[in-house]
């Protein structure tokens, strides 16, 4: 009988075949609890007794802006809101509890709100961001509408798995979406992110899914994109931004340099309609800021208390 023989090459490239198989089912072994809570202790967040205090202590920070609003190729000036506040949050129904529990996670809340007139009509904006506190992680929930004469449109993601996007529009080719996408930034939590920790927003080149008040506007369906990003933090005041080369698009914040990190002034600037090569830029401007449980006050006599945020 005679035996096949082989070059060591074959022999040593079949070795290195089997021990590189052998290393990728080792990498689809699940992590035992321990790695798994090794891997949360990593991503768990060292909170301070200032930002306990701060965040804490059973009041929202609520800021108005003077807004000067891009729409339809003119400037509009309105008034925008920032709500921010912390909340229990139930990770599995993705919806404010009534109380804590096990079963809650903190969470800061955004929820920014526009308005401003079109000619004769209002337009009406708000977008509600969910994003951990304890724990790093992206925004657990993002909601999003628009109300205004010619009709409405509705947007949401609930991160699971993949997040989970759902859209409902007026518009023709857009009544009703659902849309899988695999995890990356998102736009609308970098607001929450400044507020935590500056120091965990992403710089240079990255993957990132463009604000869903973009995309309602502009009538894109939900992409992640490139875009770059850059932080410069000064000594009073410290300015972030990002930039989308592929859309025209970029927004910049600019907020203080220290705790709590209050967001004083954004602008966006995004590519004009078809045909129309003016860029044209929406800022808002603080124009108060006050603490406030605000939810208790919503009698009559707490009307006197918008003249605190200048509206």
């Amino acid at each position: 009988m005679k035996l096949l023989r082989f070059p060591y090459s074959f022999v040593f490239l079949s070795l290195m075949f089997i021990w590189s198989c052998a290393d990728s089912e080792k990498n689809l072994i699940p992590l035992s609890s321990d790695q798994k809570e090794t891997k949360k202790e990593q991503n768990e967040r060292n909170l301070t007794e200032e930002f306990k205090s701060y965040w804490y202590n059973g009041t929202a920070e609520l800021t108005s802006y003077s807004l000067v609003q891009e729409r339809y190729g003119e400037l509009r000036e309105g008034t925008s809101v920032n709500i921010f506040v912390t909340e229990d949050f139930l990770r599995d129904e993705q919806v404010k509890a009534n109380n804590a529990s096990e079963e809650t996670i903190s969470v800061l809340k955004l929820n920014n709100t526009k308005n401003f007139i079109t000619g004769i009509y209002p337009y009406s904006v708000m977008t509600s961001t969910f994003s951990p506190i304890t724990n790093q992680g992206h925004a657990l929930k993002v909601s999003h509408s628009v109300q205004e004469w010619c009709g409405q449109v509705y947007m949401q993601l609930n991160n699971r798995d993949d997040f989970e996007i759902t859209t409902h529009s007026y518009f023709a080719g857009e009544a009703d979406m659902e849309v899988s996408l695999q995890q990356s930034w998102l736009e609308n939590e970098l607001w929450n992110l400044i507020r935590i920790d500056p120091n965990e927003l992403p710089t240079g080149d990255i993957h990132i899914l463009p604000s869903f008040e973009y995309m309602r506007f502009h009538h894109k369906k939900p992409e992640i994109h490139t875009a770059f990003a850059s932080l410069k933090q000064g000594d009073s005041l410290s300015i972030y931004s990002v930039n989308y080369p592929e859309l025209q698009r970029q927004i910049t914040w600019y907020f203080n340099s220290t705790f709590p990190y209050e967001i004083e002034q954004w602008e966006e600037t995004n590519a004009g309609r078809e045909n129309d090569t003016s860029r044209l830029k929406t800022t808002a401007v603080k124009l108060k800021r006050m603490r406030s449980a605000y939810w208790r006050q919503n009698n009559k006599k707490d009307e006197i208390l918008r003249d605190s945020l200048a509206l």
